[in-house]
């Protein structure tokens, strides 16, 4: 316990020195490569077009198509 007390936060001039070594290498790898942000450079995004402001009747047609399917099967369970 006592160890554990009596340590400083300083370090040794060869950790600064493998520390500041690392870091050099990091910046190094980190500036040749060019990351992609995973959204706007996405592979999938190549042939497709941007919603048009006519989605609306597709959400309606939708709508409808359900609530039909929903009715029709009220219909058949109580016959």
């Amino acid at each position: 316990m006592a160890l554990f007390i009596k340590q400083s936060d300083e370090r040794s001039k060869l950790q600064q020195r493998i520390a500041a070594e690392l870091q050099e290498k990091a910046k190094l790898k980190a500036g040749n490569v060019d990351l992609p942000d995973g959204v706007g450079d996405s592979r999938y995004l190549e042939d497709t077009k941007e919603t048009t402001g006519h989605a609306w009747i597709w959400i309606v047609v939708a709508i409808i198509a359900v609530l039909i399917i929903l009715s029709l099967a009220a219909i058949s369970s109580t016959s």
